[in-house]
C-alpha cells in the first residue's frame, strides 16, 4: 500500500461518515476492507467503484445477496484477482455477520459498543478484518461516531 491513501472524500462519503450514516459507513466499511489488503489501491479502489457503485451492492443486504461467483467477477473486472476467492467469501460473511448480530447496520454496532476500544474488538472480530483495516476504517469513519 504505497502511495497516499484513498480518501473517503475521493469516494464521495465523507459527509455521510461526518454525519455516522449507516450508508456511508457500511460503503466505508467496505473501501477500508478492499484497501487492507496488500493490493495496489487504485485496484482496490476500482473494485470498490464496481462493487458499490457500478453493481450497487451498497446495503449489507445487497452485498450479502451477491453470489460468491459474481463477487469474484466484479473483482476481477477490477484486477483485484490476488484475493479474489478469500475476499468474495470474507465480505460475504462479513455481510451475513453484520445482518444477524447488528441488523446490518454499523451503527447498531456502535451502540452496543462501551467504547471505541470496544468498537473497534467487534470490528476485529469480522474474518478478514485486522489491525490495517480497522486502522484505515476508523480514521475517517472516527470523528462521526466518537
Amino acid at each position: 500500500m504505497a502511495g497516499k491513501p484513498i480518501t473517503a472524500q475521493q469516494l464521495g462519503l465523507a459527509e455521510g461518515l461526518a454525519e455516522a450514516s449507516d450508508a456511508a459507513l457500511f460503503k466505508w466499511l467496505v473501501a477500508s476492507f478492499l484497501f487492507g489488503k496488500p493490493i495496489q489501491q487504485s485496484i482496490a479502489e476500482q473494485a470498490y467503484r464496481i462493487i458499490v457503485d457500478q453493481h450497487q451492492r451498497d446495503t449489507p443486504q445487497k452485498l450479502g445477496s451477491a453470489s460468491k461467483a459474481e463477487l469474484v467477477r466484479m473483482l476481477g473486472e477490477a484486477r483485484y484477482v490476488r484475493y479474489d476467492l478469500s475476499t468474495a467469501e470474507r465480505l460475504l460473511k462479513l455481510c451475513r455477520k453484520l445482518q444477524e448480530q447488528y441488523d446490518g447496520k454499523l451503527s447498531v454496532m456502535h451502540r452496543q459498543s462501551s467504547s471505541r476500544a470496544d468498537f473497534e474488538r467487534r470490528l476485529i472480530e469480522f474474518e478478514g478484518i485486522g489491525p490495517k483495516t480497522v486502522e484505515i476504517f476508523m480514521r475517517e469513519a472516527a470523528e462521526g461516531l466518537y
